[in-house]
């Protein structure tokens, strides 16, 4: 296969693998070398820092509003630059580290990530912790794909599975665990510590990667500079529009010039990657109706789960009166649930077909979100809330345990790469317009003013995103099932882990990723 590695990295919230051994492969040792259990933990620990600041600042979110006087739009690209650096850029990551060497652009990353971490960390304005996110999703797009190919090429084939299990888990772990652990950092320390916890374990990181890791590259291509710069460049404006059309009035010619500017070099970005012979996201996989449709249930699915959970963490702290440890305590049977249903419901799509496991995902997402919009008042009692937090990460595991299979079937086995890591921007951008969204139709609605003024906003911000996971569900349900395009050339096993990728079945050839040169199957990443 020609695949590059490059082309199977993520986004946030959140990654995870499925990586296959051919059956018909040479033999290797069985045992894991030392150099490949110093690539193991190195590779892990990496992933672990990287994915926990996907969801560890919402529980800090309303200290942070309160110590920096941080208006909403201020809050939102707290999430927002941090979310929207790393969708954007994910799909050129591992690009870098095939041509200038994984090794050292992993390095570099880390560098990146530790600096914008230490820059969060001394932010004396809501603005300055804004840019510093953004500095940090640069180097989180930079680690982690890097992280998965680099730990796939030092692992025995015979071991592949079992490392990138743990890999996959302990990235899980951060993803369901990152508000728990903001809650409890920033009540027992402050919220800048969220940050600073990053900076020790960076400044450890980067000698053992130069170190221990061997370098290792991919086939060298084409960067698509200019489609990196168009999308991100659109994006930024069309975000930027949707955050402060409320402050400003959504008729304000700042507004819709930043709506027109953003939505024309969206366009032109289209329109390049039609024309390019290097694109970065091949239009032409939208034609496939198998491959349009899991996307946009992706990305609605992103859009109303992580537009809520921004408004509900804040809840239990500006309403009721909680700290962030309670508030991350409470959340935590939304998102530590997929954690337990993902592998039985990995195991289940396969037989009953992951377009229906999609569809009910999403449709208990929903049922989940509009259950919390029409109980939540200012003194509405916990158990109220469990329920609607059980169904809906219930729902959440339903969805991520067939989606990448359902992507993945739609494309030859050589464009797996390119279809998980667009798949996976999706979702991240889903998450991006759906705190800005969300955070508009709060703002129309209620304030931070009073507890009740803060319910009468997030109540119908929260139904907005319950309404638009169903249609979600409409998507999913509207895909036909398929034959892939082209089967696989060899019998595969996988080993799949965690609470992020909810991997693919694994009598499926989508779980394994393109061929390095030097023989290494690269697995595609995966991630919420």
């Amino acid at each position: 296969m020609t695949q590059q590695p490059s082309q199977g990295s993520v986004s946030a919230i959140d990654g995870v693998a499925a990586v296959s051994a051919s059956a018909t492969r040479a033999p290797v040792p069985a045992g894991m070398t030392p150099r490949a259990l110093w690539t193991l933990a190195i590779t892990s620990l990496a992933v672990f820092m990287v994915t926990l600041d996907n969801l560890v600042v919402t529980t800090a979110i309303p200290v942070i509003r309160e110590d920096l006087h941080a208006s909403l739009s201020g809050l939102q690209w707290t999430v927002n630059a941090y979310t929207l650096t790393f969708a954007v850029l994910l799909l050129t990551g591992a690009a870098l580290g095939d041509r200038f060497g994984r090794r050292r652009v992993l390095a570099i990353g880390i560098v990146v990530f530790t600096a914008g971490s230490a820059g969060a960390a001394l932010a004396p304005s809501i603005v300055a912790l804004d840019i510093a996110r953004a500095v940090q999703g640069l180097g989180g797009a930079l680690v982690l794909p890097l992280t998965l190919t680099v730990l796939s090429a030092a692992v025995p084939a015979s071991r592949r599975g079992l490392a990138l299990g743990i890999w996959g888990g302990i990235s899980g772990l951060a993803v369901a665990f990152g508000p728990v652990v903001g809650g409890a950092i920033v009540t027992g320390i402050s919220w800048h510590w969220i940050f600073w916890l990053n900076v020790p374990i960076g400044l450890v990181l980067v000698p053992l990667i130069l170190l221990r890791l061997d370098e290792t590259r991919g086939p060298a291509s084409k960067l698509d500079l200019p489609g990196l710069a168009l999308a991100s460049t659109g994006l930024v404006g069309i975000v930027w529009g949707l955050v402060r059309a409320n402050d400003l009035g959504w008729t304000s010619p700042r507004v819709i010039g930043a709506f027109v500017v953003g939505g024309a070099l969206v366009a032109a970005f289209v329109a390049w990657e039609l024309r390019t012979d290097h694109p970065m996201l091949p239009m032409r996989f939208f034609g496939n109706r198998t491959f349009a449709l899991a996307n946009v249930a992706s990305l609605f699915m992103f859009f109303g789960m992580f537009g809520a959970i921004f408004f509900i963490a804040q809840f239990f702290q500006t309403v009721q009166g909680l700290s962030p440890l309670q508030s991350g305590l409470r959340i935590l049977p939304w998102t530590a649930m997929p954690m337990l249903v993902a592998p039985v419901a990995g195991a289940v799509s396969d037989r009953i077909g992951g377009r229906r496991l999609m569809g009910v995902g999403l449709t208990l997402q929903a049922l989940g979100l509009a259950w919390i919009a029409a109980v939540a008042t200012p003194t509405t009692a916990y158990v109220a809330f469990i329920g609607p937090f059980a169904i809906s990460g219930f729902g959440m595991a339903l969805f991520f345990a067939p989606v990448a299979n359902v992507v993945l079937s739609s494309v030859r086995p050589e464009e797996e790469g390119q279809a998980s890591g667009a798949n996976n921007a999706i979702r991240e951008l889903g998450g991006v317009f759906g705190v800005a969204v969300l955070a508009a139709v709060f703002t129309a609605n209620g304030s931070y003013a009073s507890g009740q003024q803060f319910v009468d906003g997030m109540n119908p911000a929260v139904l907005l995103g319950a309404a638009v996971v169903a249609v979600g569900a409409v998507a999913a349900f509207a895909i036909k099932r398929a034959p892939r395009a082209v089967p696989a050339e060899t019998p595969l096993i996988a080993a799949c882990a965690c609470v992020s990728c909810w991997c693919a079945p694994p009598d499926h050839a989508s779980d394994i990723g393109p061929q390095d040169p030097a023989g290494t199957q690269i697995p595609v990443l995966v991630t919420p």
